[in-house]
């Protein structure tokens, strides 16, 4: 009579927990059966076990059905419906800030044209205010490749509103439109209308012909400006604590139970944090957070990294409070990234720190557990970045760049051989047929073409975690299955535009990847969640159609019938 080998018997029951055929004693409190992406070594299975929230089988059918004890677990049969995954994650989106202006500011269209904005929007804004009382008025939206041609100057605003400080941003949240008591309040103009400041550093304060704000602002410029407004107002704790069920609720509908909010100090306090920290008390927290704190080029680098280090106290098992967010330079597109080759004419971007300060604040960072979490477009500022992080970081602080548009191909290596991970928007790799041609007169040499790599680093081995940017989107999508359609065809359905950068482009699987397992590394958290797998949490969602499959074309109509998270169902389309 044959055995199994005591191998063999261990092998399976740490696949599986037990023995194919044998019962559970206690059984499971829940079974899905069907076809089943793992995201582990982009394996497929048939079935899965939870018990007490977490994985306790992963397998075959066969294996799965020795877990069902009848009137104890619920079984649910997947199969031909559609694909089971992990749930995905969004590696760096700003959700508090957009439902922050949806609650207390107006939020723009990129179709809005500058008469719109001077005749309805700036109006309707300020009746708003003043019908509620406002300190400040709030908004964002408006389009940074149309405005620039006709941009609204400060005493444009004035006419409408010149009491109340008003500060609208552009799509992208790094540009500013101000009124003359906002520049007043920051210090930046007179009271009698003459200049204060001309200059900041990590920024542009625009000039008249006369040397005078006129009321356009652009990267650290515009937070400093920010800092001024009466930011308790504008983000409170009863609003944020009304957000986080909003948040909570567009995350879990579009499939996600993991995100790194990529600026939580936005409002200059900790109100996120407080909200979040009551949520998840109340055991109302269905996703985990990650915060990022922010660090300016003009804010104290010793007071700000204490602010960071004291958002631990709001840690829990659902917030990871681990993150400094700093922006080392603007947009490339825009012409703000920090570059080499230079821009048309010889311009160069907005380089916020030099590298010796970038490295100084990465050891010091990491010496006290807080992981570095770096916008940088520009392939100039890429290498500055990754320098720092090599001379100053810890390999073991996953130390993470943002945004990526340009990367020079040493530094691919550099990042996989220090541990230096990448959040990127594999969503924004499409544009328009107008948009390539009007970026082909802008874009510095060597980058008309191209735009935000992907394959490249999985080529070289380099974690890279998927993400939306939310609302900052470009006109982009958020939900994780248009992102993998973009990410694996370079085109977005809804828009007229050639494939863009293929040679970039992912395989499903490597898209797939990129939106579960990998943000969890990014979040430190890879071995409780990101994956099917024995002993994770389940987190998992039953997708409607089977995206490793469909035509890839029809990849951004998937949407999760249901998201899990510890094993209860936390979202279902049809309820």
């Amino acid at each position: 009579m044959n055995t199994l080998s005591s191998i063999t018997v261990a092998a399976l029951i740490t696949a599986g927990g037990v023995l194919a055929g044998c019962k559970q004693k206690d059984g499971a409190d829940l079974v899905v059966y069907g076809k089943v992406f793992t995201a582990e070594a982009d394996s497929l299975v048939e079935a899965f076990a939870v018990k007490d929230s977490k994985y306790v089988y992963v397998g075959d059918k066969a294996g799965a059905k020795a877990f069902v004890q009848e009137g104890k677990t619920e079984v649910v049969d997947y199969t031909g419906k559609g694909l089971v995954m992990p749930s995905c994650g969004n590696g760096h989106a700003h959700y508090s800030l957009g439902y922050a202006i949806q609650a207390v500011g107006t939020v723009m269209s990129m179709e809005d044209d500058v008469n719109t904005f001077l005749t309805e929007i700036v109006p309707g804004a300020v009746r708003k205010a003043r019908e509620t009382g406002a300190t400040a008025i709030f908004g964002q939206g408006w389009n940074m490749m149309v405005f620039p041609k006709n941009m609204p100057t400060r005493q444009q605003l004035d006419a409408i509103c010149s009491d109340i400080p008003i500060y609208f941003a552009d799509e992208e949240g790094h540009k500013g439109l101000v009124n003359t008591i906002a520049l007043v309040n920051a210090g930046i103009l007179a009271p009698d209308g003459t200049a204060l400041k001309t200059e900041m550093r990590g920024g542009e304060i625009g000039l008249d012909a006369n040397g005078i704000p006129n009321g356009f602002l652009s990267e650290q410029a515009g937070t400093y400006v920010r800092s001024f407004l009466d930011n308790e107002y504008l983000f409170s704790v009863d609003i944020a604590r009304d957000n986080m069920a909003k948040i909570q609720e567009q995350l879990l509908s579009e499939g996600y139970t993991m995100y790194l909010d990529g600026y939580s100090s936005y409002f200059f306090n900790d109100n996120f944090y407080k909200a979040a920290q009551q949520m998840d008390q109340a055991g109302d927290m269905h996703f985990v957070l990650g915060t990022a704190w922010e660090l300016d080029s003009w804010m104290d680098v010793d007071s700000t990294l204490a602010k960071a280090v004291a958002t631990r106290q709001y840690a829990s098992s659902h917030i990871k409070p681990q993150w400094l967010k700093l922006f080392m330079d603007g947009t490339v597109e825009s012409g703000t990234g920090f570059v080499e080759p230079l821009y048309p004419g010889d311009k160069q971007g907005i380089p916020n720190w030099s590298e010796q300060e970038l490295t100084d604040i990465t050891r010091r960072a990491n010496a006290q557990g807080i992981t570095m979490h770096v916008h940088v477009m520009g392939n100039k500022g890429v290498n500055c970045v990754v320098n720092a992080y090599v001379n100053g970081g810890k390999d073991e602080m996953r130390n993470t760049l943002i945004h990526v548009y340009g990367v020079n191909p040493e530094d691919y290596k550099r990042m996989a051989q220090h541990n230096i991970y990448v959040s990127e928007g594999l969503l924004w790799h499409h544009a328009t047929d107008e948009l390539q041609a009007e970026l082909m007169q802008v874009l510095p040499e060597g980058m008309k073409n191209k735009g935000y790599p992907m394959k490249s680093y999985f080529d070289n081995g380099v974690n890279v975690s998927s993400h939306s940017d939310f609302p900052a989107l470009s006109g982009s999508p958020d939900d994780p299955f248009s992102i993998m359609e973009i990410a694996m065809t370079g085109v977005y359905h809804a828009e007229n535009g050639k494939p863009w950068w293929t040679e970039e482009c992912l395989t499903r699987e490597q898209a797939l990847t990129a939106l579960t397992i990998n943000v969890a590394r990014q979040m430190f958290i890879e071995d409780e969640r990101g994956s099917i797998a024995n002993g994770k949490y389940a987190d998992f969602l039953l997708v409607n159609k089977d995206v490793l499959t469909c035509p890839v074309a029809e990849i951004h109509t998937a949407k999760p019938e249901a998201t899990y998270f510890e094993g209860k169902k936390v979202f279902a389309i049809s309820e």
